[in-house]
């Protein structure tokens, strides 16, 4: 039985086309300068510059941020859009066209009379899907290839783990990667030990991509993770820095953690 679908409300129809007029307006001979000298190349390191930026305010929980980020992310795709209108032989309509086609071809669970049983079968028929898709373009059919290495490298381990497990490469349980982690801490500590810098340092990449496996397993962001942790350093640093009588240089380590213990206590009393 084929989805029932809402139409669209007026009102974000309108916010679409507003914002659409604008961007275009930018780009028009009377619009912006700065606008009208982009291209797709020089605008695409701005969007991936976005991307972050919504992602520390999501991390942030800032919802009011999260919802200005978000904007600016969909400024910057329509604006590449715009720009590629006029030397890549396609715009907003093609973008538009080609993602709600391939949402449609990836969901036959939804759109079509294929029957899932939970989000595994879901996630395992759109690899196959992506797969059959590359395999007809005639380009790389590996389930990594989708991974791009631009990524950072915390969330490429993240994304490369998530395609190998829907691909039925993963441990059957939490049990698995966190023994692993076990196994690759012993490792580095191996080499350290050994004064191997090299050997070293691919230990320490090892033991980095096991413990990203355990916060895969248990559904943990790890990229976010990391940030609230980062976050919560910087804010106890921030709280030392300015409650030290004298100059950080000057200061034991002994007084420095007096003060981060207050920090955190603070912290944890909100």
């Amino acid at each position: 039985m084929p989805p029932v679908e809402k139409p669209v409300p007026p009102e974000v129809l309108e916010s679409l086309g507003r914002l659409y007029q604008v961007i275009d307006t930018l780009r028009s001979p009377n619009g912006c300068p700065w606008d009208m000298k982009q291209t797709v190349e020089t605008l695409a390191p701005h969007l991936v510059e976005e991307c972050h930026e919504m992602a520390d305010a999501v991390a942030r929980k800032d919802s009011e941020e999260t919802c200005e980020e978000l904007g600016d992310l969909m400024m910057g795709v329509m604006m590449v859009a715009r720009v590629a209108e006029e030397d890549r032989g396609f715009g907003m309509k093609d973008v538009a066209d080609g993602i709600t086609a391939k949402l449609i071809r990836r969901h036959p669970h939804v759109y079509g009379e294929v029957e899932v049983d939970g989000t595994g079968e879901v996630l395992k028929n759109w690899e196959a899907i992506k797969k059959q898709e590359k395999r007809d373009k005639g380009t790389d059919e590996s389930t990594l290839a989708g991974v791009p290495r631009s990524l950072p490298a915390l969330l490429r381990a993240y994304r490369v783990g998530q395609k190998a497990s829907n691909a039925g490469f993963d441990w059957p349980d939490l049990a698995g990667p966190s023994e692993k982690v076990e196994e690759e801490w012993q490792e580095f500590h191996e080499a350290v030990e050994s004064g191997d810098k090299e050997r070293a340092s691919e230990e320490l990449g090892d033991l980095l991509f096991a413990v990203v496996n355990v916060a895969r397993k248990m559904k943990l962001e790890p990229e976010l993770a990391l940030r609230g942790t980062i976050e919560r350093f910087s804010s106890r640093f921030r709280y030392i820095e300015q409650n030290i009588d004298k100059p950080l240089a000057d200061a034991t380590l002994e007084e420095m953690d007096v003060l981060w213990e207050q920090a955190k206590t603070k912290s944890a009393g909100g």
